[in-house]
């Protein structure tokens, strides 16, 4: 579990050391693998457009931020980013890495509705910002006492609102603002939205998949305690450390917390293994909307069985959580919703542009 998977240091280029939790990497690592991308990108470019002038000059646009890392690490301006370095989260990493492939796999997808890839990488800015800024809102509506509680001033309070380097997203609600911010892209762009959300769902669990191992990683999101072989212990720079202790089920010296089911662990293997499940649908599946559904009905029921594993949310007063709560309501409405694309549409081949999919 490490909050901080690296840190990248200015006071040695190739400083390569293990301190403590953290990996300390030295920037002139970071501009060397920041040109090698950039002359990959390059000759990518240059080859499928054959334009060598564009492609220099995005070649040169890139080495704003190298150019900038390179004079932090020669001048060494008394600033606080060069004393401490240069922190890789690895919640932010995981969600990054999960933002890319989900795109990528989204991209060799879309063919499939006579799309070109190149409409994935233009809407997927459409559905990240809306999702993070839902993700975030259903956070804060259901912890957000907790989260200001801990804020004592304004401008802790400003600065807690969008703190995400901390964690504190909720996948309903990144699903949420993600649907709303597709559905105006496809309007704009003259596409089936219910063709992009087969196209999509498949890939929204791979982004899952990675982000709970960035949960893991942080310590959110944590389970129950048990005994089994594969319990997990947490350290105490850990959000669940933090919490055990407020909750006073540990000592604030303690090593480590008690043994907890890896509730973040069990969750990546489901939304990986969903997201295989979807993939394979997808090639077969009978009518469009048929896999935006599937998703809809076979999520929820995996998130309900979770939350009963899960430590960190308390039940409500009826015996269930809000999650849960939530996770028979879309199972219900999916169903309802399969039903309905069942029997009023139909999968007429390439149905990526216009408003219907032959409504009958």
């Amino acid at each position: 579990m490490r909050k901080v998977l690296l840190r990248f240091v200015f006071d040695n280029a190739w400083q390569w050391q293990s301190a403590g939790n953290e990996l300390l990497v030295g920037v002139g690592w970071l501009i060397l693998l920041w040109q090698l991308i950039v002359i990959v990108v390059a000759l990518t470019m240059y080859l499928q457009t054959k334009n060598a002038k564009e492609s220099v000059m995005s070649a040169l646009f890139w080495q704003i931020i190298p150019a900038a890392l390179g004079f932090l690490l020669i001048a060494q301006p008394p600033i606080g980013l060069v004393k401490s370095g240069l922190p890789v989260f690895g919640y932010g990493f995981m969600m990054f890495l999960g933002f890319g492939s989900a795109s990528w796999l989204a991209s060799r997808r879309i063919r499939s509705i006579g799309q070109p890839p190149e409409v994935i990488w233009d809407m997927m800015m459409w559905a990240l910002i809306p999702g993070l800024i839902g993700a975030r809102l259903y956070y804060l509506l259901e912890y957000g006492s907790q989260v200001y509680g801990r804020a004592p001033t304004f401008r802790d309070k400003l600065i807690a609102t969008f703190a995400l380097w901390d964690g504190g997203i909720v996948f309903y609600g990144s699903v949420a603002g993600g649907i709303i911010g597709i559905l105006i892209f496809c309007r704009r762009r003259g596409i089936n939205p219910i063709a992009m959300f087969d196209v999509l769902a498949p890939s929204l669990f791979v982004g899952e998949g990675f982000g709970r191992i960035g949960c893991f990683l942080y310590g959110c999101c944590f389970g129950k305690a048990c005994q089994l072989p594969w319990a997990v212990k947490f350290p105490p720079d850990s959000l669940t450390f933090e919490k055990l202790v407020e909750w006073r089920i540990i000592n604030p010296d303690a090593d480590t917390t008690i043994p907890l089911h890896p509730t973040q662990l069990y969750s990546s293997g489901m939304a990986f293994l969903l997201a295989g499940v979807l993939a394979w649908f997808y090639r077969r599946k009978p009518f469009d909307g048929s896999v935006m559904c599937l998703a809809w009905i076979l999520y929820p029921i995996n998130r309900y069985i979770l939350e009963t594993l899960r430590g960190d949310v308390a039940p409500d007063k009826v015996g269930l959580k809000n999650a849960q709560v939530l996770s028979v309501a879309l199972v219900v409405t999916g169903i309802a919703a399969m039903y309905y694309f069942s029997t009023h549409r139909k999968l007429t081949g390439k149905t990526g542009v216009g408003g219907s999919a032959g409504n009958s």
